[in-house]
């Protein structure tokens, strides 16, 4: 990509800066939503730093000012990998596997994040029953 006037660099800047500080800070309120993405070495080999930069990508377009990403280490599910908790104020935390692609991620974002619905064929079921 070249960049062919001052205000084009402007912009380019102004777009990175809106993208580091979403993933660094989110917006501090009540309605505050967290996104944590596993990015231990099992989740970056199945993906994981294309699903996080997704998520950032498809928030930043959608200005949800309350949402926050922090990429995390391991949440413990390597089989089904990458995976993501969506963390709601006052709700049960919910944990997401095989978030690959882009329309996963926006079917999080538009179901879950923006519409309070889980998005129930993506939720990992754990079952802790000992036989």
């Amino acid at each position: 990509m070249k960049v062919k006037s001052l205000e084009e660099l402007k912009k380019i800047r102004e777009k990175s800066i809106e993208r580091v500080n979403l993933r660094e800070h989110g917006q501090t309120t009540e309605d505050r939503i967290e996104i944590l993405v596993g990015m231990a070495t099992c989740g970056i080999s199945s993906g994981a730093r294309e699903t996080l930069n997704f998520l950032v990508e498809e928030i930043t377009k959608e200005k949800l000012d309350n949402v926050k990403v922090v990429p995390v280490g391991c949440i413990g599910y390597c089989h089904s990998e990458p995976t993501i908790q969506v963390n709601i104020a006052g709700k049960k935390p919910v944990l997401y596997g095989n978030v690959k692609g882009k329309k996963k991620v926006q079917e999080i974002i538009e179901k879950h994040i923006k519409g309070g619905e889980p998005v129930e064929d993506l939720i990992l079921h754990i079952n802790f029953e000992r036989t």
